[in-house]
């Protein structure tokens, strides 16, 4: 049975550990964003190879929470993300200290490998928790609060650069990822409650994720949630690098738009969390898709009229489709990964973790096409965010089907 709500998952303490796990992974790419042109030029190092600290962790965390899953469908979530926290921090401290690019990608992977126990298991309590619908429900209302963290990471991290230099964002996430840890060493308790002994058995993870796999609907949700996020990341990895040093924006400047388009997903998460019980997953999903196909045509329609220019107005007609794109990720997220992890309480940590790593992997390949694609135009990003819009609509047509019965 699921926790009962009454006892944890009303507690305002269990969501704000909650909104701390699922909220250190954007950080980790956010915080630094606007310090990637100045991380290039400190350790000698091209857009491309820059760009692999944001690639190489997406594929990290992409890799390691496929384990993480099974780990907490056979040990339970607590002891799994106390461990993940902690290797969090150590590579923290590495990053910080970094004296070349390659040891920094390195250490981005290893942080990628903590960081990823937060949000798959940070997924999986609510689902622990809530169930189908009140997951995608919750989830929402932990996206539409979180979003402030990816909003304010750009602003803050744009402060820190002009003023003090790239390696004190990464001091600055040791000190709240410590202090994150402290607090779920003390207040974190434990949710599931369908521990599965032969969840880490090779041949029982082969047919979970076969399962997973073998159901058309969950890789549907999956994909949308995978191809939603890919146009994201997109905008996270190419962003800096079109906005600073294609347009010129200042490092601070560039923040403020980046946080606009947070305000996007934040509108689109707080239109889920009032709307996706009365209207069903499907439903908000297909109106989620519209809104990105909308922003991601606005987007690359605006760059190949050549609308896009080297200032501030020029710079909008960049960001504001893109904003809108995030509107309709903030609606889509929630409810994708809802969809996904509602039918499977009993491997709801497989479920997470195989949704974790198309979603990442999706980010990963769409990081390095836009290093190797970038001309110094807006152009490879457009380009990036439009593909994702249409494969997200894609997934939802041609799997999801909405409408269609779900086999249980």
């Amino acid at each position: 049975m699921n926790a009962s709500p009454a006892s944890a998952g009303h507690s305002r303490l269990l969501f704000g550990l909650i909104i701390g796990l699922v909220a250190i992974g954007p950080l980790s790419t956010d915080l630094y964003l606007p310090s990637l042109p100045a991380i290039g030029q400190s350790l000698g190092a091209n857009v491309a190879a820059t760009q692999l600290t944001l690639s190489v962790y997406m594929a990290a965390f992409a890799l390691v929470q496929l384990v993480y899953g099974p780990l907490s469908d056979r040990f339970g979530r607590r002891p799994i993300v106390l461990g993940g926290m902690a290797i969090y921090v150590v590579a923290s401290i590495a990053c910080a200290l970094a004296t070349s690019i390659e040891t920094l990608i390195a250490a981005r992977a290893l942080q990628a490998a903590g960081a990823c126990a937060g949000v798959v298991l940070g997924r999986a309590i609510v689902r622990d928790v809530y169930g189908r619908e009140g997951a995608a429900r919750m989830l929402a209302l932990v996206g539409s609060v979180m979003a402030f963290a990816p909003a304010a990471g750009p602003i803050l991290g744009g402060i820190v650069e002009v003023h003090f230099g790239w390696r004190w964002n990464f001091a600055l996430l040791v000190a709240l990822a410590s202090a994150l840890l402290a607090l779920l060493a003390f207040y974190l308790v434990e949710t599931n409650k369908q521990r599965d002994p032969t969840a880490l058995e090779l041949g029982r993870m082969q047919r979970n994720y076969a399962t997973l796999l073998g159901d058309r609907r969950y890789l549907g949700y999956a994909l949308c949630v995978a191809f939603g996020y890919g146009g994201l990341f997109a905008f996270i990895s190419g962003s800096s690098f079109v906005l600073i040093g294609d347009l010129g924006l200042a490092p601070d400047t560039f923040s403020y738009f980046f946080a606009a388009c947070v305000v996007g997903y934040f509108t689109g998460a707080q239109l889920a969390a009032h709307f996706t019980l009365r209207l069903g997953i499907d439903r908000m999903l297909v109106l989620a898709a519209c809104i990105k196909l909308l922003g991601g045509t606005g987007m690359l329609a605006a760059t190949l009229v050549g609308a896009v220019t080297a200032d501030i107005a020029g710079a909008a007609f960049l960001v504001a489709p893109m904003a809108l794109y995030m509107c309709g990720m903030g609606m889509g997220m929630p409810n994708g990964q809802g969809g996904a992890l509602g039918p499977y309480p009993h491997m709801a940590g497989a479920a997470s973790a195989l949704m974790g790593f198309l979603q990442m992997a999706c980010a990963a390949l769409v990081g390095i096409a836009f290093g190797h694609l970038h001309d110094g135009t807006p152009l490879a990003l457009a380009g990036l965010v439009m593909f994702c819009a249409v494969a997200v609509a894609a997934s939802l047509a041609f799997l999801v089907r909405p409408g269609a019965e779900r086999r249980t």
